[in-house]
Order: C-alpha cells, then structure tokens, then sequence
C-alpha cells in the first residue's frame, strides 16, 4: 500500500554520514515533533539526479528552511558511503543524506521503482514530500521519466 496524504510515516531507520562516520537515525528521530521536506532519489551520482533533483534542493535549502522546515533530506537506496561521497561532490553537505542501503524504508512507503532488468535492483521512486510531526501533509510522486512534481520548486510551492 501506498502512503498517501494524511497518513503517519512508518517506522525504519537510515543511516547518514556523520562527523564521525556512519551514523543511523531512526524515522522517530528525524520527523517526530519536526517539519521535514524529504525528497528521494533513483541513485546517487545517476545523470538526473546529480544534475537536476539534488542540485535545487542544494540551491533552494535556506529558502525552504525559511519556511518553517527544520530538516530538508535526500534519500536514496544506496550505502551510507556512496550517500556521504555523493554529498560532498555535490556541495550538499546542509542537507540530510539518507541511506536507505536495502529499500527497506521505499518499501514501507510504497514508493519503490523496480529497475532489476536494468541490474540496478529494487530503488526509490523520484518524489518528494512534507512531513509536519510525522504525518504526510503533502506528496508529489513522479510519473516514470520525469522531473517536475519533486522539484525544489514545486516544494517551495506547496510549503
């Protein structure tokens, strides 16, 4: 089942790189009693994503953050490693980097894109979404090929 507008996150975990290496964070840690815009990714260091999806939320974290959001979040099914690299080659360090190393979390969410035939396995689905003390106040999931709904600006829009 698919999470929808006005339903509570689940439960999970991710990982992050922190100052002093991998760190793991629970989804109580990270939304509960907070406002948080997370937005996911197919892959780290793929050409959309690194060119397109990742940079206008680097561009636009303060902006977003004026706006009463506490924690503006990428997440991705790859390793904590590849996420940490992948944030400094992007000059993301001000954003949350999340790990979502086997899809558990996508999966939970209802947002998985399958792109096995391709040799990339189970990913997350391109989206973004509002998450105010933990519960889905909005969510923009994207149509197969597209780059438009999860934007930075569309978040910017619906804040």
């Amino acid at each position: 089942m698919t999470i929808k507008v006005g339903d509570k996150v689940p439960s999970g975990k991710f990982s992050y790189m922190g100052d002093s290496g991998p760190t793991d964070i629970s989804s109580d840690e990270l939304f509960n009693g907070k406002k948080v815009v997370l937005f996911a990714v197919p892959g780290a260091f793929t050409p959309t994503c690194s060119e397109t999806h990742l940079p206008g939320f680097v561009a636009s974290v303060d902006e977003i953050k004026a706006k009463g959001v506490d924690t503006v979040a990428c997440l991705s099914v790859n390793d904590v490693f590849v996420m940490g690299a992948w944030a400094k080659t992007q000059q993301a360090e001000q954003l949350m980097m999340l790990a979502d190393g086997s899809a558990d979390y996508v999966t939970a969410l209802g947002l998985t894109l399958d792109l096995t035939a391709r040799g990339l396995g189970m990913r997350a689905d391109r989206f973004a979404m509002i998450v105010d003390d933990g519960v889905v106040t909005h969510l923009a999931r994207e149509e197969p090929g597209k780059m438009d709904v999860s934007s930075a600006e569309s978040i910017l829009k619906a804040l």
